[in-house]
């Protein structure tokens, strides 16, 4: 489904999908298996464009527009959402938030790696005692002269353990949303500590880490923002960041409706290919259309981010429809398969184990049915 992509928008989708038909998909089931994606890759990624959409060319980037931006993370999802979770965080969240919130010199100091692929950033928000109650973190930055020190730890970060800059949300004020700042700290410096989770159920060959700070000092220029705007910016972050989710997922839909296609046409029983029985064709259509519809709600939200509407809630119907559907599709594919779809000689079951998280980071399914709820009807129902 092209919906009338530009010339430009169509051969980076193809150049993408080469490019990941080449230097990932055959390697993803072994990255799975010991839990780590090849690291030179992440250069490559960068060769390609991946880390650059649209950071603007000033910066080092490529510019580009969303609905390209969701192409490429369309792609990444449909070959192997841990690595479209290394590109997403680092350009999207992290870059995202310097592009728009840094100072000139943040810009010129992080956006060019990032967008070259040679440095990574993490995002430092989720700690062991807050997910969803974000403006209640208890990491805190105190005001040391011209300094502030940072003390607290994190948890669940994607590319903690290989990052080379974390945007950092701290306490620096009193309870709630408003006494949260967020900080650019780099994680070479004293105190900052990284030690990598492992056992996840998916996204197995992502880093995901666990950062903790002790005594951790960054000069007043660190701070991102003003005084008490972390909260903020971690939230406008966060509804850009639902939209890559959203690409990912019509990815990881996209890639079951794929593998069963091409099961089903080749596996043979009761004298005929398994695409032949009603049954079998009644799931392919269910995930066919259920993909076009991620698509479309997804590419709805990144045209409104294009043309510098609101977009927030059209960002979580993306994220709650995609990620839930993600998790259908590959159920539906796990079905189609049989015992083969149970075993990692054939990639559905990674699929399921990959589209699971979907539905719980970057805003749980719950929470985005909250903010639909809440702009429908006008009446907050968060406590």
């Amino acid at each position: 489904m092209d919906l009338a992509l530009t010339e430009d928008q169509l051969q980076f989708q193809q150049v993408a999908r080469e490019f990941l038909n080449k230097e990932v998909v055959p390697y993803r089931a072994e990255w799975d298996r010991r839990e780590s994606v090849d690291p030179a890759l992440v250069g490559k990624l960068g060769e390609v464009g991946f880390f650059g959409l649209t950071i603007p060319e000033e910066y080092g980037g490529l510019g580009g527009d969303y609905i390209t931006y969701c192409i490429g993370m369309e792609e990444l999802g449909r070959a192997d959402s841990a690595v479209r979770g290394i590109v997403s965080v680092s350009m999207g969240l992290f870059g995202k938030i310097v592009l728009s919130h840094g100072s000139e010199e943040q810009k010129q100091e992080w956006l060019p790696g990032i967008a070259s692929g040679t440095k990574l950033g993490c995002f430092g928000l989720t700690e062991p005692d807050t997910g969803s109650d974000a403006g209640n973190l208890a990491t805190r930055a105190v005001r040391s002269g011209g300094h502030w020190v940072i003390n607290g730890s994190k948890i669940f970060i994607t590319n903690g353990g290989w990052a080379d800059v974390c945007v950092l949300f701290a306490r620096t004020g009193g309870p709630g949303p408003r006494g949260i700042s967020a900080f650019l700290v780099p994680t070479d410096t004293p105190g900052f500590g990284r030690t990598d989770i492992h056992g996840k159920l998916g996204l197995r060959g992502q880093v995901t880490s666990e950062l903790t700070f002790t005594d951790v000092r960054v000069p007043d220029s660190a701070m991102v923002g003003a005084e008490g705007e972390g909260f903020k910016i971690a939230m406008q972050s966060l509804d850009k960041g639902r939209v890559s989710v959203a690409a990912g997922c019509t990815g990881i839909s996209q890639a079951c409706l794929e593998a069963v296609v091409e099961y089903a046409g080749s596996r043979t029983q009761f004298g005929r290919p398994l695409a032949g029985f009603q049954l079998v064709q009644d799931m392919i259509a269910e995930i066919s259309v259920d993909t076009d519809a991620s698509r479309l709600l997804t590419w709805r939200a990144a045209d409104l981010i294009e043309r510098g509407l609101p977009f927030g809630t059209e960002a979580s119907k993306a994220k709650y429809f995609a990620s839930e559907k993600a998790v259908k599709a590959a159920n539906l594919a796990i079905q189609a398969f049989g015992g083969y779809g149970y075993i990692d000689e054939y990639p559905v079951q990674k699929f399921m184990r990959d589209a699971r998280v979907m539905t719980l980071y970057e805003g749980t399914s719950q929470i985005q049915k909250l903010l639909i709820g809440r702009a429908e009807t006008g009446v907050s129902a968060f406590l």
